[in-house]
């Protein structure tokens, strides 16, 4: 399966990182508006509203995307698998469960680094069968989205 790595550093705190980045306002704020990104739903295991500031395990978001305005809008559902906080290090996973992707594994990794942290993004995923011999050069297209999503890290925090 394809992975995607990106990481950066920025001068902010460790906890100020992850706030940011484990909500679904982070979400928003880390998606380009080109996206036209619309939070559809955010509950959990049992399909009840979820606290929206603290993303678990269990759950789900669904979102929807209409890139440039164009054509129908595009709906997915990810679940937050894993969440994980020790000293040090906080990270959390999740996993495409309805969506354009056939297989989609995200982890969110932040380290601290004295006054600044770390930040490693992993994509592991699969194509649709539509990409065939294209699939090499699918990280191409992630490549400007972490960027971005980077920026607005350092933008916001810094």
């Amino acid at each position: 399966m394809p992975v995607f790595t990106r990481h950066t550093r920025v001068r902010a705190s460790l906890d100020s990182v992850w706030e940011f980045h484990s909500s679904v306002d982070g979400l928003v704020a880390l998606t380009p508006e080109v996206a036209n990104l619309r939070i559809e739903r955010v509950v959990d295991g049992d399909g009840r509203p979820a606290d929206r500031d603290h993303l678990v395990p269990g759950t789900r978001v669904g979102v929807s995307v209409r890139p440039f305005g164009v054509g129908p809008r595009r709906e997915w559902i990810s679940v937050i698998v894993e969440r994980t906080e020790e000293p040090g290090t906080r990270v959390f996973v999740d996993e495409m469960r309805d969506g354009p992707f056939p297989d989609w594994r995200h982890t969110h990794a932040f380290y601290a680094d004295g006054a600044e942290t770390l930040i490693r993004d992993r994509v592991e995923y699969e194509l649709p069968a539509t990409f065939g011999p294209l699939d090499r050069f699918s990280a191409l297209g992630f490549e400007p989205v972490f960027r971005y999503r980077h920026r607005r890290t350092k933008e916001a925090l810094e």
